[in-house]
């Protein structure tokens, strides 16, 4: 297989991501259908900068940065998770394991980003007041995941991560390419192992809400997962545990609402139509609808997003 052939037809950066993916200490494969994979894996990773450059079209680095502490859980969660990622990568290439790399960045993007973290803040960032607090504080995240994405895979994925360079927002020391600029550094004050284990508990739980969706849409009791409202049945210990976290869990399920019940053996979650009328601005199901005489469609939280 010529190289002129598949720059022609994939670009270089997918002939570049195949020769990093690739362990050298084993035979080295090649083929259309090895390429064609690894084209799917530079588009989800292409994606998720798409995803990461146009939520933040209106975020200013020097203005709107929110600080670490007054960040949400989840947005710490994914800090320190973006670090873990930088010590994996930095140490990855720092032993010429470029295929660490490769399978690092993309697990990252496709499994904690794309299917957790981003589908659970699009509502916050689609939702919210624009200069509100919840949405600054997610573009401050987002902020932080696209610099360090982009410069660990500079060395890779060299023209894409130029490209992706030049339209992210200006900041203090942005270099005029990202191949003048530095690797990102280890931040100790992102990492918090205790948070990221309740979070560990938390996206269990969402595995069984998940799994209980999936069957409630097989058997046409819900279409959208924000038709849904859930029942979650807990031991007394978990219910404990996610008591803080009830105002949030609607979010973090994407369903309508949630309503604990302790006492259970195991952990449960019955699915139910939700109730009230659907919210045209942010697809909840929420009884405030029809109240706002100015804005009878929209609900409570919605209106108050729109003053």
């Amino acid at each position: 297989i010529a190289p002129e052939e598949t720059r022609s037809k994939l670009g270089s950066d997918v002939l570049r991501l195949w020769v990093a993916a690739e362990d050298y200490k084993d035979d080295i494969k090649i083929s259309n259908e090895i390429l064609k994979r690894l084209a799917d894996a530079y588009f989800r990773i292409r994606n998720t900068y798409r995803f990461l450059l146009g939520n933040l079209y209106d975020f200013d680095p020097e203005k709107d940065r929110i600080p670490y502490r007054d960040l949400p859980e989840i947005d710490r969660w994914a800090l320190h998770r973006l670090q873990k990622l930088i010590q994996r990568v930095r140490e990855a290439y720092e032993r010429f394991e470029f295929h660490i790399v490769y399978h690092s960045v993309q697990n990252f993007c496709a499994v904690e980003m794309s299917a957790l973290y981003f589908d659970i803040l699009k509502d916050r960032l689609y939702t919210c007041a624009a200069r509100s607090p919840g949405r600054k504080s997610a573009q401050t995240t987002l902020h932080e995941i696209l610099n360090a994405l982009t410069l660990l895979m500079a060395p890779i994925l060299s023209f894409t991560a130029e490209e992706v360079w030049k339209l992210m927002p200006p900041g203090p020391g942005k270099e005029g390419s990202v191949h003048l600029s530095r690797f990102p550094e280890l931040n100790q004050e992102y990492l918090d192992e205790a948070l990221n284990e309740r979070w560990e508990q938390i996206w269990e739980i969402r595995a069984v809400v998940t799994k209980a969706l999936e069957e409630a849409r097989k058997d046409k009791k819900v279409g959208l997962s924000l038709d849904a409202q859930v029942h979650l049945h807990l031991p007394e210990k978990l219910t404990l545990f996610l008591k803080p976290y009830e105002k949030e869990l609607k979010s973090i399920f994407i369903v309508s609402s949630v309503t604990l019940h302790p006492g259970g053996k195991e952990i449960r979650a019955e699915v139910l139509r939700a109730e009230g009328g659907k919210c045209e601005r942010c697809w909840n199901y929420e009884v405030s609808v029809g109240r706002h005489t100015q804005h009878p469609q929209i609900c409570e939280r919605c209106v108050e997003a729109i003053k």
